[in-house]
């Protein structure tokens, strides 16, 4: 059997995804892989007019010397004893805008499908082939948009990176040194407090404050009433000195006993 079929793909990315034989085996139509065997290798159901036939077997791809790549599989019926088994060989031909496929070989089958009608057989085998050369190319495709991606994220990460060092660079010129005449804003404390207070050493005050708070609960802290220079002035003392009552209480007994002597003696005269 010969066919051909165009794919509008670069041959490069074809042969690439043929070497890959994952790759291959996504591109079989209908293809359900069996766990722990061959990478193309499991189920395949083809419909050869209005019959279904399941197969299980693998198909192997190989390059040659020649650039052809060699295509052999093996299968069988699974609910049957019919096996069908393809040779072909695959040529690449470069064309305008894509690539041509051309498949040649031969296949043996016994079983069910030799039952079936010659061209009903050979429409499914031409309609399984055109399927595989559409998938291949989408994988070739799928595969060259993954690859530009990479390619373009690391063409951005060398741009940052240069970025990066061009930024260093400018940081590195920028003259740190302060310009004649520059004026700051940061607070400046007034001139003399530290000749006040002595160097390194808090206020008297605060020192004495800090002593008489140690050991004493938050309460009396807070209502403990200020001390130093912010503590509230004392008022005028109305109550008179002891020195005063010194002289002021023998005169008082004085006069008092005056009195007396006097209101005797008006008593007498009367």
């Amino acid at each position: 059997m010969e066919q051909e079929v165009f794919v509008p793909v670069p041959a490069e990315r074809l042969r690439a995804a043929l070497a890959d034989p994952a790759r291959v085996a996504r591109a079989v139509p209908g293809l359900q892989q069996d766990a722990g065997t061959e990478p193309v290798a499991g189920r395949l159901k083809v419909r050869v007019g209005g019959h279904t036939i399941t197969y299980r077997g693998a198909v192997r791809v190989s390059s040659r010397e020649d650039g052809a790549y060699a295509v052999e599989g093996d299968a069988t019926e699974v609910r049957g004893s019919g096996v069908v088994k393809p040779i072909l060989t695959l040529w690449l031909r470069e064309a305008e805008a894509g690539t041509t496929l051309r498949f040649e070989g031969t296949a043996s089958a016994d079983g069910r499908i030799a039952e079936l009608p010659s061209e009903a057989v050979d429409a499914a085998v031409t309609r399984l082939l055109n399927r595989f050369a559409a998938n291949l190319a989408a994988e070739a495709a799928e595969a060259a948009e993954a690859v530009d991606v990479d390619a373009v994220d690391e063409a951005a990460e060398d741009i940052d990176e240069v970025d990066e060092v061009d930024d260093v660079g400018e940081a590195d010129d920028v003259d740190a040194s302060p310009a004649p005449g520059a004026v700051f804003e940061a607070e400046v404390p007034p001139a003399g407090l530290d000749d006040l207070t002595g160097p390194g050493e808090p206020p008297a005050e605060a020192a004495h404050a800090r002593r008489t708070m140690i050991g004493r609960s938050a309460e009396e802290v807070d209502h403990a009433p200020p001390r130093g220079r912010y503590a509230p002035v004392p008022a005028p003392q109305t109550v008179v000195p002891n020195s005063t009552l010194r002289w002021a209480a023998p005169a008082a007994a004085l006069v008092v006993a005056s009195a007396i002597v006097v209101g005797r003696a008006l008593r007498r005269r009367g």
